[in-house]
């Protein structure tokens, strides 16, 4: 299933997240996808994103299509990781929040090259549409 949607990033999480990536030796065929999905996302400035869109600690609902349990996480750098309520922008189904709106869906690969479609139901808190435009 060909995902074409266009994600939506803020500066601030593109710098963040491309500086992590340059200091790995080595990326996971993951870790190449979200490059891939960064290198063609739509970029804003942190007062310009959409409400509605997962950003860097944000707290988002989704399922996997197929699936009926919604899963609550917040979407954190690797270092922030801090209970089981966290998910790293580095794991494979952190990866693949980032950037969606509520109601989009996104194929995404899974460690063992298995894939997985992820719906967004919500975007519970999202710091930008807070006001917070430096964490």
């Amino acid at each position: 299933m060909p995902n074409h949607h266009t994600i939506v990033v803020s500066t601030l999480d593109m710098d963040r997240i491309s500086a992590l990536l340059e200091k790995m030796p080595k990326l996971s065929p993951e870790l190449e996808k979200l490059e891939d999905e960064l290198d063609r996302a739509t970029i804003n400035e942190p007062q310009d994103m959409p409400d509605n869109v997962v950003s860097m600690n944000s707290t988002v609902r989704f399922k996997f299509t197929g699936k009926d349990e919604i899963i609550q996480k917040n979407l954190v750098y690797p270092h922030e990781v801090k209970n089981s309520d966290d998910i790293s922008i580095f794991a494979p189904v952190g990866s693949a929040l980032l950037g969606l709106a509520a109601g989009q869906t996104l194929t995404w690969p899974m460690p063992g090259g298995a894939e997985k479609t992820i719906e967004i139901i919500e975007v519970v808190y999202q710091p930008e549409r807070e006001g917070d435009f430096n964490r």
